[in-house]
């Protein structure tokens, strides 16, 4: 979920979707709403499990996120699309100093538009009646939904068969047998936000031999994994732009506490990193980095101990999905709105609710529709077109390390937080 997966909400955890199907004829193009905020879940249940999911979600939902989608924004009541927030740090704490964090959503749209038509130029006119595209997240969470909804009208815009899936509870076992069970329905082409880097390896090689073709998405796989393409966040950058964020908040002076659903996935670990390299240079310690294990409700109680064992926390990054939100209760129950600060990643309704309030003070946004959309074509091609001459057409908007094909990365706060809303709009999310 990121990453981040960051991690994310379906029905199962939050009242969205787990699953969802399209085809050429239907491809149930808008998804369900995205159910209640992850914080309020964790509220409600300390048993409830929130599975995740940049990424290190990571997008909003978040995406919807959009979390990041066609450059072209919407640009709400004068804003140009990107925003400075200004005035009280917090929003709600009268001796909190003024700080302006700059805002930006204009993620990775215009290349990655120009990928989806040289792609579909490519496809023109070839056989794709058997194609049959899986897309399979880390955990049936909000951020998703906007992924489930880029990926349907991807594969209706196409015009071939696709189906969506999460598991429910983020388990690695959940995954690994849905995985099995669309081997077993026949699909030709596989995206994966991958649980654990290490299963997730022989699924990929038994894929690959059979001749259908993975793309990683969300979060990175290991070369030697055998996924085709990474599609999702630069997760480093996406740490680094978190941990600027922070550093303007705070004056560059404070200690931070860590939130994150998995200390060991690649996603959270790469965002950790850049958010910490932020910070070099600094009077800003991180002091601690609490993980939750995917569950929203853990994510709530180390929160309410961090601000309340330590007087002298005074920010908090949560890199999962439901962290944000998880930490805007904690700080805003403890009465500490302005006072301590927080930086989240993703676009959970919750943590927008949060940023307008002014509790949080910025969240980094992923583009899990993106991942959705331009997911359904790269399968298409790759299946189609080989992988090979499908690569070829990529190159040209890959990131310098010749692997990562950028979903882009975002930063909302107050000021441009209307835009973003619009942006979502006209991508048919939330």
């Amino acid at each position: 979920m990121g990453a981040v997966r960051c991690g994310r909400a379906g029905r199962t955890a939050y009242g969205a979707d787990a699953t969802g199907t399209a085809d050429a004829a239907d491809t149930g193009g808008a998804a369900d709403t995205a159910g209640s905020a992850a914080g309020r879940a964790a509220a409600r249940s300390s048993g409830q499990r929130r599975a995740i999911v940049r990424r290190c979600g990571a997008a909003a939902v978040v995406l919807a996120v959009l979390a990041g989608a066609a450059a072209c924004s919407k640009s709400g009541a004068g804003d140009s699309g990107s925003g400075s927030s200004g005035g009280s740090a917090g929003g709600t704490g009268k001796d909190a100093p003024a700080v302006t964090i700059q805002g930006d959503i204009t993620f990775n749209d215009t290349n990655l538009a120009k990928l989806d038509a040289a792609l579909k130029q490519a496809l023109a006119g070839k056989d794709l009646s058997k194609v049959n595209e899986a897309m399979v997240v880390n955990v049936a969470v909000d951020y998703w939904n906007a992924g489930k909804i880029g990926f349907n009208k991807g594969v209706k815009d196409i015009g071939v068969k696709g189906v969506y899936q999460a598991p429910a509870n983020g388990r690695l076992d959940q995954q690994l047998s849905i995985i099995q069970t669309l081997r077993g329905q026949g699909i030709t082409g596989l995206s994966v936000s991958a649980i654990d880097p290490t299963a997730i390896k022989a699924p990929i090689s038994s894929a690959n031999k059979a001749g259908i073709p993975v793309l990683a998405i969300d979060s990175p796989l290991p070369k030697e994994d055998g996924a085709a393409l990474y599609l999702g966040t630069p997760n480093y950058t996406a740490g680094q732009k978190a941990g600027e964020a922070m550093k303007q908040a705070l004056g560059g002076k404070g200690q931070v506490v860590v939130l994150v659903g998995s200390l060991t996935t690649s996603n959270a670990v790469e965002r950790i990193k850049g958010f910490e390299d932020a910070l070099k240079g600094t009077d800003i310690k991180v002091v601690q980095k609490l993980s939750d294990g995917m569950d929203a409700s853990k994510a709530l109680t180390n929160a309410q101990t961090a601000i309340q064992t330590n007087p002298n926390v005074n920010g908090l990054y949560g890199v999962y999905s439901y962290d944000g939100p998880s930490a805007g209760q904690a700080v805003q129950a403890a009465g500490k709105s302005g006072k301590v600060k927080i930086i989240s990643d993703d676009s959970d309704p919750q943590t927008l609710n949060f940023v307008k309030s002014g509790v949080i003070q910025a969240t980094v946004l992923q583009q899990p529709y993106q991942q959705g959309y331009t997911g359904a074509y790269l399968l298409a091609a790759f299946k189609v077109l080989g992988v090979d001459a499908t690569l070829k057409l990529v190159k040209p908007y890959l990131e310098s390390d010749g692997t990562t094909l950028s979903s882009g990365v975002g930063l909302v706060t107050q000021a441009n937080l209307s835009a973003y809303q619009a942006k979502l709009t006209e991508l048919g999310i939330g």
